[in-house]
């Protein structure tokens, strides 16, 4: 299947890995952390491998990192994730990422008319 390519992912993904060893030679001790609380994320429990990845993408989409997109995408898709789970996933996705901004507009119309008030 072919798509019109915006960005290459698996050139990016493959592109970090100089930039990810230098960050583990510059910080060692929080990089092995960081590795660590992934593996113990990723251990097997209630949720399997492909609902981790596919919970992985929808959270790369919403916080908007690139990378972690391309590498929970790939890992879905390695866990046997199909097109329409990712889409469906991409759905939600949208979902968080809207709803959390409407959550905080209504914060920040609340703030605003508690300075109103106050002056």
């Amino acid at each position: 299947m072919s798509h019109t390519t915006f960005k290459d992912w698996p050139a990016m993904g493959a592109g970090l890995i100089p930039a990810i060893k230098e960050l583990h030679k510059g910080a060692p001790g929080v990089m092995k952390a960081f590795r660590e609380m992934g593996s113990a994320a990723h251990e097997g429990g209630a949720l399997d491998p492909k609902t981790k990845e596919l919970l992985a993408v929808a959270i790369s989409v919403a916080v908007r990192c690139d990378p972690c997109i391309t590498y929970h995408v790939e890992g879905a898709r390695k866990h046997g994730a199909t097109r329409e789970e990712i889409a469906e996933t991409l759905g939600l996705a949208i979902y968080m990422g809207a709803g959390p901004s409407a959550m905080y507009a209504a914060q920040a119309l609340e703030a605003y008319d508690q300075y109103t008030d106050q002056a």
